[in-house]
């Protein structure tokens, strides 16, 4: 007697889900379309094994010594009833929508994307903005079904709304029956009998709205604000997608931004930085005073806390880091210039001694390890 397991390449106590899985593996190999003539005869060989070890009745008889396939054995020979030509199908031509029933008609649309542009103030602090889109809207004349006011949808008379049809080929194994979508109707089940004038029978028109977008303080350029369900209406006034508004940020005249803190630069005459005094900073927050020592250096920075860009997540908000610049002055007249030299006779400083000062002090060490976080 054949050894139907060993044809499948499986095990005696193997489960029907091991049998189909190594079925439909070897039915692949050795189809006629893939293996040729050489093929055709084990591809038969593991069609017949499987129709046995696939059927419960005929698996339990050829466990006890009976070929159910056998003249005279059982069941009778040849492709009975326990085989089936849905795995076939399955095998070759996959499953699939056409043989679930119909589509529906009603599909979710698609995400959208667009971009705004945004001032410093308004990722500082987050702001409430008017957006206009233009995207797909369900029809309202036809309440998004694609059928014109009146009408409505009608069963596809050549599937009979299942959305598939079924053909019947003859091959080696005899009559194959295979489902593949209706062409008449789409696969919908359904057709349209009068469009919508409107949608021409897609359920949906393109639009122009207006959205209020709440922008949080901290966005930054790339920063992405999801719109749930405001992107565009599905074919047949399907959901609607979600709408992205990704932000950009506009570079500002006075600061610089980086990550959430903000910097700037403040002239200071040499008088002012050599003797100390009191400057009014014009900030997004209004006007700040900064005190500046006397004996301020060239690249000093004053950093004035929590008057940055607000944190998209953790709260709060980062500095704003004021950058000294000390001016020397230039078109000295001769009493001017006459001050200077008394003040440097002074201090000793009428010819200086040429010195080269450490990388880690000065306006470029302090800068440097400013931004470097030390």
């Amino acid at each position: 007697m054949t050894d139907y397991y060993e044809i499948l390449g499986v095990e005696r106590d193997a489960s029907p889900e091991q049998i189909k899985k190594a079925y439909r593996r070897l039915a692949r190999e050795l189809h006629p379309d893939v293996a040729g003539e050489a093929g055709e005869e084990r591809f038969k060989d593991v069609a017949r094994a499987y129709e046995v070890l696939s059927n419960p009745d005929k698996r339990r008889q050829y466990d006890q010594g009976v070929d159910p396939t056998a003249p005279g054995g059982g069941a009778g020979g040849g492709f009975g009833a326990g085989f089936g030509f849905q795995d076939i199908f399955e095998t070759f031509f996959g499953g699939g929508q056409a043989a679930q029933g119909p589509i529906p008609r009603a599909r979710r649309g698609q995400d959208a994307l667009v971009r705004m542009d945004v001032d410093l103030a308004e990722a500082t602090f987050g702001a409430k903005r008017e957006l206009q889109v233009d995207t797909a809207v369900a029809c309202s004349t036809c309440g998004g079904n694609g059928a014109r006011p009146g009408t409505s949808l009608r069963t596809c008379e050549v599937c009979a709304g299942r959305g598939n049809v079924q053909r019947v080929a003859r091959s080696f194994l005899g009559q194959v029956m295979t489902t593949a979508p209706c062409t008449a109707c789409g696969g919908y089940g359904t057709v349209i009998p009068e469009a919508c004038a409107d949608c021409a029978g897609e359920g949906r028109v393109r639009s122009r709205r207006t959205l209020t977008v709440n922008v949080p303080a901290g966005v930054d350029t790339g920063t992405r604000i999801k719109l749930t369900a405001q992107g565009e209406v599905g074919p047949g006034g399907g959901p609607a997608g979600d709408l992205y508004v990704e932000i950009r940020e506009r570079p500002h005249e006075t600061f610089v931004r980086r990550g959430d803190d903000l910097h700037c630069t403040l002239p200071v005459p040499m008088t002012a930085a050599a003797l100390g005094t009191v400057l009014e900073l014009d900030t997004l927050d209004g006007a700040q005073e900064i005190d500046l020592r006397p004996g301020t250096q060239p690249g000093q920075i004053v950093t004035l806390k929590g008057l940055g860009v607000g944190h998209l997540h953790a709260g709060g908000r980062g500095d704003l880091h004021v950058h000294v610049e000390v001016e020397v002055p230039t078109g000295l007249d001769d009493a001017q210039t006459e001050l200077l030299r008394s003040l440097a006779t002074l201090r000793g400083e009428e010819r200086p001694e040429p010195r080269l000062a450490s990388t880690h002090s000065g306006m470029f060490g302090r800068l440097r390890d400013k931004l470097s976080g030390r």
